[in-house]
């Protein structure tokens, strides 16, 4: 982020006396006389509040509007939710998606007059518009979040917080909000349905989050650079993923078949670039598809004639888990079968290690820090279950 310039120390020239003041936010804040230590303590005083709050506290309370509270915790927001790399994190999305409805409700309201039956009305409004109430839950926590930094800051009185913080999250069973499935391992019947509806880029990743229990995030944008060739084991290590900014360490294992899903993706490769290219996939299949033409070459359209000079949308170097959920997606309509995303192939993953090393075992390779996460990912096995009945019962 670039620094900002720190406002002067000014003066303004009076028939009496002269008086020092400094301009913040397009306001002039006097401080007193000016040249003596008061006023210039006064303006110390003031800049390390204007660099503590990133310029947003210094409007008043009782003037301050909720989308004008929106718009300074959004310049927040902006600078503090981004990765190691500077690139802005997925929450930037899920506060723009939470503070919609603030917004269009309550935004020319006072801070100050938002109370716990203004977050009810907000959350009534998320679920009339259909979201499930996990997700209603997580919104609000959101935007109880904007108004504890607005307390901080000294936005709003702390009060307005602690009474937003008396509003309870929507029970399961006891809410109108829509409920939403566990998410479940893909059966492997469907998994094999799909191949031959895939790129191969798309296929290596789906073998590799099968074999690895990574998430699809980790492993997208994955570069020869990246891996640890050196033991028979390989290893990566990503910097983006979910507990990044908790300071935990993520360790993904390549074990010999992870490895030989790698390996033809390796070829002249430079070592910078993603392993997994959309732009590669999209070239191949418009070269098999002049492959299989059954017109002849020299009659019809040549290859590249009938394509756009400059198209909205063009293939990236590197698949994002949107466009890789999206091709998922794609195959199983092509495939006939229900559709599935990436992320229940960490499930999948999860089962089976669970059921061939143990809850312990899958923790490692999952990078859970603790055991019951895992459990959320790992399926009971009643294979197991009803081996052990048979025997005991």
């Amino acid at each position: 982020m670039r620094s900002r310039t720190v406002p002067s120390y000014q003066r303004q020239r009076g028939r009496s006396k002269d008086r020092a003041f400094v301009r913040l936010n397009g306001r002039r804040h006097y401080l007193g006389e000016y040249g003596t230590p008061e006023s210039k303590e006064a303006y110390r005083r003031l800049i390390a509040e204007w660099a503590v709050d990133d310029g947003a506290g210094l409007t008043t309370s009782s003037d301050l509007t909720v989308v004008e509270l929106i718009a300074h915790f959004w310049k927040h927001a902006q600078s503090y939710y981004r990765r190691l790399d500077g690139t802005p994190t997925t929450e930037i999305s899920n506060y723009r998606l939470a503070l919609r409805p603030l917004k269009e409700l309550y935004g020319r309201t006072p801070a100050e007059a938002f109370g716990p039956k203004s977050l009810k009305v907000v959350r009534q409004h998320m679920i009339d518009l259909g979201w499930a109430r996990t997700n209603i839950n997580a919104m609000i926590s959101r935007v109880r979040h904007v108004f504890r930094w607005a307390a901080e800051n000294e936005l709003v009185a702390p009060e307005i917080y602690y009474g937003l913080r008396a509003v309870p999250g929507l029970k399961r069973g006891r809410t109108r909000a829509r409920e939403t499935e566990p998410v479940r391992p893909v059966p492997e019947a469907h998994i094999e349905a799909i191949q031959p509806y895939v790129s191969r880029q798309i296929w290596a990743l789906i073998q590799l989050q099968l074999l690895t229990a990574a998430r699809s995030g980790e492993i997208v944008g994955l570069r020869p650079v990246d891996l640890n060739m050196r033991g028979k084991i390989w290893t990566y290590e990503p910097t983006h993923h979910k507990t990044a900014h908790h300071g935990h360490k993520r360790i993904i294992y390549f074990g010999p078949k992870a490895q030989q899903v790698i390996e033809p993706f390796l070829v002249d490769r430079p070592v910078d670039a993603c392993l997994f290219s959309a732009a590669e996939a999209e070239a191949a299949r418009r070269a098999e598809a002049h492959r299989r033409r059954k017109s002849h070459p020299l009659s019809g359209d040549r290859p590249g004639t009938n394509r756009k000079r400059h198209p909205k949308q063009s293939p990236r170097n590197q698949y994002s888990r949107d466009t890789y959920r999206r091709a998922i997606r794609r195959a199983c309509e092509r495939a006939g079968i229900p559709p599935w995303h990436p992320h229940q192939l960490r499930h999948n993953a999860a089962t089976r290690l669970r059921a061939e090393y143990g809850l312990e075992g899958a923790q490692l390779i999952l990078g859970h820090r603790k055991a019951d996460v895992t459990q959320v990912y790992a399926e009971v096995n009643q294979r197991k279950a009803l081996d052990i009945i048979g025997r005991v019962g």
